[in-house]
């Protein structure tokens, strides 16, 4: 049985092939950046006023108004000491302006301009340059494009990106006693949870699930059903069958479909019957049936091979180390992910930790990595993992 870093380490040290594609500007939120980008130009590409107001030449109290500027107006002013013109936020500022003032702070009688509060030179000027230099390099390679990201690159001109493709991934849920919400529910049987769970845990990440697909417990439909998706997809996430019981079939199924085991239970709580193999370029994790240890397994273990498979430079989760909000102890002979809500700068570990509890989870925020047995005082520092 591994231990924890020692399984997070095989997926880290996985080879993988990447894909690439263009895509419009307007569809490249959440993907990651095959190419750096650099500034094409001066930014901004000129001097320009930053409000609505009064561009002015010289320090004085009072000026001529010669003229009026709008937003992409082309300048044709040239400032002598003492004049001024109307200008507009984003506007070109003529030659020798000194200052620009908001209009609230100025009062006007015909042609002549009166200063009301003290100016500085260069004041409300956005300077040619002044956010990004020409050949200034904006985005590395890998950076995830975000909403301003998005705005920053269709600032620059450019309306097509150059990505790495993020993995096709298929999603499978077994177990004869699982219906779908929303159906008759007989005696014995539950509701069907983790395949949403899964797939909205990808969608949070900024992936989705090409296929869903929920098999009963009998071996041929197994090993079919995975065989089918290892012709498409990427990435096959399994969930549940996958530990020692009579009706628990992934593992051989997935020996016979050729899938290369890398491990096999991870010495952890929950999520300890977790698998990961590959079969060429596809991987594989078959996850525990348990809804908190699916979870669990998915953020930790399956999210950083996402990552990875997509091109970007993210890792995994975000970490903080944060003071722990009560006394708490780990009666666990394994080491502990542990469901936690973060607030005011405190973590506090939730009720709720057994392996089919979903809903401490629902009501967290992060995962609080502990130790087997040991014993953690308020105010002391624990490791969090942010899930949301």
């Amino acid at each position: 049985m591994l231990q924890i870093e020692e399984a997070l380490k095989i997926i880290r040290n996985q080879q993988v092939q990447v894909k690439t594609e263009t895509r419009e500007l307007s569809d490249c939120l959440g993907f990651s950046l095959f190419n750096e980008i650099s500034a094409p130009f001066d930014m901004p590409a000129f001097d320009n006023s930053a409000m609505d107001g009064y561009a002015l030449c010289g320090i004085s109290k009072e000026y001529k108004i010669i003229g009026e500027i709008a937003a992409g107006d082309e300048s044709q002013f040239r400032l002598s000491e003492g004049e001024a013109v109307r200008i507009f936020t984003g506007a070109k500022v003529p030659e020798n302006t000194s200052a620009v003032m908001m209009q609230e702070k100025t009062k006007v009688s015909g042609n002549k301009l009166f200063i009301e509060q003290p100016l500085k030179h260069g004041q409300s000027i956005r300077k040619k340059g002044e956010e990004l230099k020409k050949g200034e390099i904006v985005f590395q390679k890998g950076y995830t494009i975000t909403p301003a990201g998005i705005g920053m690159i269709g600032s620059l001109g450019i309306d097509k990106v150059e990505v790495f493709k993020k993995p096709i991934i298929h999603l499978i849920t077994t177990g004869n006693e699982l219906v779908k919400p929303g159906t008759l529910k007989k005696g014995g049987q539950i509701f069907e949870s983790n395949s949403y769970a899964l797939d909205s845990a990808c969608e949070d990440f900024g992936f989705s699930c090409k296929e869903k697909k929920q098999i009963q417990d009998d071996f041929k439909a197994i090993k079919n059903g995975i065989k089918d998706s290892l012709n498409t997809a990427d990435i096959l996430i399994l969930s549940g069958g996958i530990s020692v019981g009579d009706y628990d079939f992934v593992k051989q199924a997935l020996e016979e479909n050729g899938v290369q085991e890398h491990f096999y239970k991870v010495f952890q709580k929950p999520g300890k019957p977790l698998y990961f193999g590959r079969k060429e370029n596809k991987f594989v994790f078959a996850l525990p049936g348990n809804p908190a240890s699916s979870l669990s397994c998915f953020y930790i273990y399956v999210l950083p091979l996402l990552y990875k498979l997509s091109g970007s430079v993210k890792k995994g989760l975000d970490r903080l180390n944060l003071p722990i909000a009560k006394d708490y102890d780990n009666k666990s002979d394994r080491p502990s992910f542990l469901k936690a809500n973060i607030q005011n700068g405190f973590v506090e570990i939730l009720d709720g930790q057994g392996s089919s509890m979903i809903k401490s989870m629902a009501l967290g925020n992060a995962l609080v990595f502990m130790d087997a047995t040991i014993s953690v005082k308020k105010g002391e520092g624990v490791d969090c993992y942010l899930i949301s």
